[in-house]
This record gives structure tokens, sequence and C-alpha cells, in this order.
């Protein structure tokens, strides 16, 4: 069911961050690489869009194919209908054949949203035939938003959020800042770079910001690109983690050393897919992550 915040405040950061960061993993888990690597292109604006002088009820239809057709899910009929409601849209998940997919009344008049709300929908009718669901509304809600992006279709949800002095919209349960998190994820894992298509400004300064976020990711220790401060500090545990071997614990950056039977060990996020990843101290190593097979330089 897709949120529709358009009374209350927005609010901006990364408070579901772990959340999003465990839904990208279950999806490496769930797909696999090869399998996500199906989704590498993205929903062209073309196919979501809604002129004025479309027809309301077929437009949304053939939108709503599209985006059956983007996610892989079987070919079949999709029923589109719209009645006022509380959220922005619902969906039923039923065994099919077919998709029966509600909008709230407002879409008939705000036509260029119509693609947004039936992508997080429609990724419910995925998720629910794949078997994958986080426990708690508000999590399976969160792995919604993130599969809508990361699979390709989620650019058109951050595209809803706009704010202006009189007036605001934002579609979704994560915050504008963690939908550019996943889009750029997305764009760093397959090369797609989702900024040329946002229409809307507050969307594109999202995206920039959720950008940096991800970059960062690039630049922790033990990645051979981490900066300088970030050296320093995992030099200074490394030596702690030697000397009090017994004591072992997950730093503030997030990586962890642990004592083996071959000697020093840390582990880490992997900036990819974020499945725990163990190397050995030993200077400079490539480690390839045994989930999303990404090839790490490190400086351990």
């Amino acid at each position: 069911m897709a949120n529709d915040n358009r009374a209350a405040p927005v609010v901006h950061g990364f408070p579901h961050l772990d959340t999003v960061r465990s839904a990208i993993t279950a999806l490496y888990r769930r797909l696999s690489p090869d399998g996500l690597r199906s989704y590498a292109t993205s929903v062209p604006p073309a196919d979501a869009a809604l002129a004025d002088d479309d027809d309301l009820h077929l437009g949304a239809r053939r939108v709503a194919r599209s985006l059956v057709r983007h996610l892989r899910l079987p070919d079949a009929r999709v029923v589109v209908g719209f009645r006022t409601m509380e959220h922005a849209a619902s969906v039923e998940l039923t065994a099919g054949p077919e998709y029966f997919v509600e909008l709230n009344d407002r879409f008939r008049t705000h036509r260029r949203d119509v693609g947004a709300a039936l992508a997080h929908e429609i990724t419910h009718v995925l998720l629910h035939r794949l078997g994958l669901a986080f426990p708690g509304t508000r999590a399976n809600e969160i792995l919604t938003d993130t599969t809508t992006a990361y699979l390709g279709a989620g650019w058109l949800l951050l595209d809803a959020f706009r704010q202006d002095a009189v007036s605001r919209q934002k579609l979704g349960y994560l915050t504008p800042e963690e939908f550019g998190y996943v889009l750029a994820k997305r764009a760093l894992a397959f090369g797609e770079d989702p900024a040329p298509w946002f229409t809307s400004p507050q969307a594109y300064t999202a995206y920039t910001e959720g950008r940096a976020r991800a970059l960062a990711e690039l630049r922790g220790p033990p990645l051979a690109d981490a900066g300088w401060a970030g050296r320093r500090r995992y030099a200074r545990d490394r030596r702690h983690a030697r000397a009090h071997p017994d004591t072992a614990r997950r730093t503030e950056a997030g990586y962890a050393f642990e004592a083996s039977g071959e000697g020093l060990r840390v582990s880490f996020a992997c900036p990819t897919c974020h499945q725990r990843i163990r190397a050995p101290v030993r200077g400079r190593v490539g480690v390839r992550c045994g989930l999303c097979r990404t090839v790490l330089e490190c400086d351990t």
C-alpha cells in the first residue's frame, strides 16, 4: 500500500538506512546477482507517462502493463480502479491471473504520478510471488520501496516528491534522500544514471544527497580507497585488536576484528550488497564478496 504524505511534514535524512541495506541484501540472496542484472535497464519515462488527453483507465492500464513487463511478472490483465481512500494506492495480492490495483481518486487529475503509485503496488505483487517479506508493516513497506528503486522503477517514486511554498507531495515510506541512496546504489552496480529523468528539482537534490552517502561507503576502511582519517582510525583499531584479541567488537565505522586460527581477520559490509565479508589482516588484498561477487581492493 503506497503511503501518501501530503499532510504530514516530509521527513529527511536516513532514518531507515539499516532496513534499506537489509532489503538490498535480501534482494541479492533471493534473485542472485545474475537475476538482478536482468533489471539493469530502468523503466523509460515514455512507458510510465500518462498524458492529459489519454483515456484515464486505458492509459493507466497501459502504464501498469509496462510495469508488469519490466518487473518480469507473468503477463496478465491489469485492472486499475480509482476511489476515495486514505492512502495513495492499494493492490489485491491474489494468485491471479488478473492484477487488481486501486488508486486514490486524486490521481484522476494528478496523472503525472500514476506511474509512481502503480510501481509501488505492482512491486508488492512481485514480492508476494517471490515469497520475500520483512516482519512488520513499516519494514515490509520499506522493503517494497527499496525493491522498486533497485529494480529500476523507483525513480518514479522519487520524482513524485515535489515541494513549494504552498504545497508538498511525497509518495512512499523512504525519505527522499533514502530513495536517492538506493537509486545511486543501483547506478553504481549497473552503470545507469537516472538523473536526466527527474522533472522535480527536489527529487534531483535528494538524489545527489543519497548518491554522496552511497559514494562515501566506497571510501571506508578497509577498502583501499579509504581516506587518510579513516585509514588512521583503522590502524589504531587494528593495533588494539592485535593487543587484545579476545575483546573484538564492531567499531563505529562498521568493521570488526576477530581472532582466528590463521591470525587476525576483519569483517565489514560489502558496499554493493551489504553482506558481511571476512578477510585476513595481511595488508593489500583483493576480496571477493560471496553474495554479489563484487571484487574489492582492500588494505587490511
